[in-house]
């Protein structure tokens, strides 16, 4: 089975997931940068990543090159924020509906207090599916190391094979 990971990651807990994700499944990965960038300290952070995420807003992406047809299973990865997922993966949605009917789906969401639950309902409701096949929710996977957390990606490794 072929995979694609695609996520956005503000802090570097995403991206550390999907890079495990990569070496465990051999998945191809593609993170989306949003061209005007997200605060990633202090207030601005809470204030402006929440209000984008509740606000339903579709940033403009850098420009990357994807071909979904060349991939069975899509694997989201997403720091949780506001109960949401983030919106840079609400842009890619959108831009590739097409692209993206007929796959299989995995997800993944890092967090640091709670609210990843609602946020994965939110992304199943957008790619307009009832549901993962797949799914972890970590606590902040890189910032708040631990061999618990690792284990637990190893299980969705696992789980992906």
């Amino acid at each position: 089975m072929k995979n694609l990971i695609v996520y956005y990651s503000l802090e570097g807990n995403t991206e550390y997931v999907a890079e495990r994700i990569k070496e465990g499944i051999g998945a191809d990965v593609l993170r989306l940068f949003p061209k005007k960038a997200y605060h990633d300290k202090g207030f601005a952070k809470f204030f402006w990543g929440g209000k984008s995420a509740v606000m339903a807003e579709k940033p403009e992406l850098e420009a990357y090159e994807v071909d979904l047809s060349g991939y069975d299973r899509v694997i989201f990865g997403f720091p949780v924020w506001a109960s949401n997922f983030t919106p840079p993966l609400r842009t890619f949605i959108e831009d590739n509906k097409a692209g993206l009917k007929g796959r299989e789906y995995a997800a993944f969401a890092c967090q640091s207090g709670a609210g990843a639950e609602k946020a994965l309902a939110k992304l199943a409701k957008a790619l307009d599916v009832e549901s993962f096949e797949h799914t972890a929710i970590l606590i902040d996977p890189k910032a708040k190391h631990s061999e618990s957390t690792d284990a637990q990606i190893d299980e969705f490794i696992e789980r992906l094979r």
